[in-house]
């Protein structure tokens, strides 16, 4: 092989990216600190967890990069450089590097690469694979309650007397006061039910709060956003919110608290949700979600945020249909609770949206009852498929007696889920582990939850099998920097940014959450807690929260671009629509959650 040169080696910088950005001094700079390095065929660079000591880049052959399995997740040519994973996290290598044929390279000592990225945002910029933090216009409507609710709001005792609980709402100006005990809130006491309750009904001063107060009242976390407020105000038609976190009261919010403010278009939705009348009403008011996901998205709203308030909207649309369902239908004739998985379970619905529900009876149910619980879940799936939630192409709806069932018989399909995990008990497992109550009594869910987490998480036969069941969506990895597209039909050439790229991160996150007993539904909030409680590396944890935010938004962002042309929203995109930066990186994402599904194929998934 021929040498290289000073010269030459500022020529290779100068003709490719992200060097030929650098102002011609710097190249120079950077050139006489780059050597050049010759490996043979089969040679290691660098592996897995060793230091690492350079940045390379690939003049001629051909570099393998490999994961902790020996699995090859990428193969780079000339021009690719790689290496900065490691030098930007740790300084340890996070994969292998092998010769797959006689190569040279240009080595970049770690020094100077931390110098070039410190001084030239757009090298930091192809090199960071984390999403860049977006500035946008603060909307109160996605400040968490945290930021905004009131702390240590004024409480008493249920058994406090009427005349003074009311002295003391009087002495701080305050509207309301809160009936707890040892924290934790049994009910809600406001100036209206004082005047409707007490004086308008003779009641003397010494009766106590509880004979006044409103009961066990809606209560949010302090996580919760303040459109969560708006939209549970709107549809419940309170104007007090308080805020729990562990079952202990924490703060505050009031409407006073926000009449300042003016609230999303999401929250005019769910207002006009809250009083439609039928089913088509509710089929013209969700469909304006289209609009309103390209607003969001145009607002730089995290995608987090933007799923949550769609599908705030596909809660609110249930519940008034259960309330037109019973309407018609009268009383239940024993307590339910309406439950949704699937997207809407984990508060990720976007502009393209499947219905998934089911039913859990009062065990008080006895056979004739289903006849009633029949028609209620025919009359909203009906509904719902009528507004653009369209039926499951898997039947997995309340309409389907299977999933219309009494709580004890929940118990047993969970319970023969996790002792004989067979194909189908998989697929019904991943499901339903995505369960969140809707409408209805919502006790009847949390025993069930608790129950089955802990029974899931001590079978490692059926963590394995869901394991081995979450590795059947891989992302779109194919050799030489490239994806793996959709080869024929009216797809092709595109890649699935649902299937390949959200759902395998969904999958992922749901192991976590069975590993640790993380009761989390929404896949976000699995990951952030698995981080935070060892149920995932930290480093692992923070690199595919990073991946899953890049994918998750990118698709959203595609949603809009769609709606926008005229189009109706889909998950499938062109790579040749995106920059080679924005390939680049996207792909990266997939490499780690390729890398992330190995290691918890191979167990070391949850290693901290």
């Amino acid at each position: 092989m021929s040498e290289t040169t000073t010269v030459d080696i500022a020529a290779t910088l100068a003709g490719t990216h992200p060097y030929d950005a650098l102002p011609p001094e710097d190249r120079e700079a950077l050139a006489r600190e780059t050597d050049l390095q010759e490996v043979p065929e089969g040679a290691i660079i660098y592996a897995i967890g060793a230091p690492q000591t350079h940045l390379y880049l690939v003049l001629e052959g051909r570099i393998d990069i490999s994961d902790a399995g020996g699995e090859i997740l990428s193969i780079l040519g000339p021009r690719n450089s790689f290496g900065e994973r490691g030098l930007m996290k740790d300084g340890a290598a996070v994969v292998t590097a092998t010769a797959g044929e006689p190569s040279r390279l240009l080595r970049i000592p770690a020094a100077a690469f931390h110098d070039l990225i410190a001084k030239h945002p757009r090298v930091m910029r192809f090199f960071d694979r984390t999403r860049p933090a977006r500035t946008r216009r603060q909307d109160i409507t996605t400040i968490a309650l945290a930021d905004l609710m009131t702390r240590d709001p004024l409480t008493c005792t249920p058994q406090t007397p009427l005349i003074e609980a009311a002295r003391k709402m009087r002495e701080i100006h305050v509207s309301c006061i809160i009936a707890a005990e040892e924290g934790a809130v049994r009910g809600i006491l406001t100036t209206g039910d004082i005047t409707s309750r007490a004086v308008a009904e003779g009641l003397p001063g010494t009766t106590p709060v509880s004979q006044v107060m409103t009961p066990d009242p809606v209560t949010l976390p302090p996580g919760a956003l303040v459109a969560d407020v708006l939209h549970t105000m709107v549809e419940r038609g309170i104007t007090h919110m308080p805020v729990v976190e562990a079952g202990k009261l924490v703060g505050i919010l009031t409407q006073t608290d926000l009449t300042r403010f003016q609230a999303t278009s999401s929250a005019a939705l769910i207002q006009e949700i809250a009083s439609a009348p039928d089913s088509a009403a509710l089929a013209r008011i969700v469909g304006r979600i289209p609009e309103l996901l390209v607003q969001l998205v145009a607002a730089q709203n995290p995608h987090q945020v933007v799923t949550r308030l769609i599908t705030d909207i596909g809660d609110a649309t249930t519940r008034r249909l259960l309330a037109l369902a019973e309407a018609r239908l009268g009383p239940p004739p024993v307590p339910y609770l309406w439950l949704a998985c699937g997207s809407q379970g984990r508060q990720e619905q976007t502009g393209v949206s499947d219905q998934d529900n089911c039913l859990i009876l009062d065990d008080a149910a006895t056979p004739p009852d289903d006849a009633y619980f029949s028609e209620l879940a025919k009359f909203v799936s009906d509904g719902l498929n009528e507004a653009g939630y369209f039926y499951c192409p898997g039947d997995m709806m309340a309409t389907a007696i299977r999933w219309r069932q009494p709580l004890r018989v929940w118990r047993q399909y969970f319970a023969k889920w996790i002792a004989v995990p067979n194909p189908e008990a998989q697929m019904l497992a991943s499901v339903m582990f995505d369960l969140r109550p809707i409408g209805g009594h919502f006790g009847l869910f949390t025993d069930l939850q608790e129950e089955t987490l802990e029974a899931a998480s001590k079978n490692s036969i059926f963590v394995a099998h869901m394991i081995s069941n979450s590795l059947k969506h891989q992302p779109p990895l194919g050799l030489f920097r490239g994806f793996a597209t959709v080869r024929s039909g009216e797809r092709k050439n595109t890649i699935d940014l649902k299937h390949n790229g959200v759902v395998p991160v969904v999958d992922l996150g749901r192991i976590y959450a069975l590993k640790g007993r993380l009761t989390e539904v929404n896949t976000r909030a699995r990951l952030v807690s698995a981080a935070e409680t060892g149920a995932v590396s930290s480093s692992g944890g923070r690199d595919l929260l990073d991946a899953y935010d890049m994918i998750a938004q990118t698709r959203l962002e595609h949603q809009a671009e769609l709606i926008k042309r005229g189009e109706k929203p889909d998950n499938f995109m062109t790579p040749g629509d995106l920059s080679d930066f924005e390939r680049s990186h996207l792909r990266d994402a997939f490499v780690v959650i390729k890398t992330m599904q190995n290691a918890a194929a191979s167990g070391r998934g949850y290693l901290s």
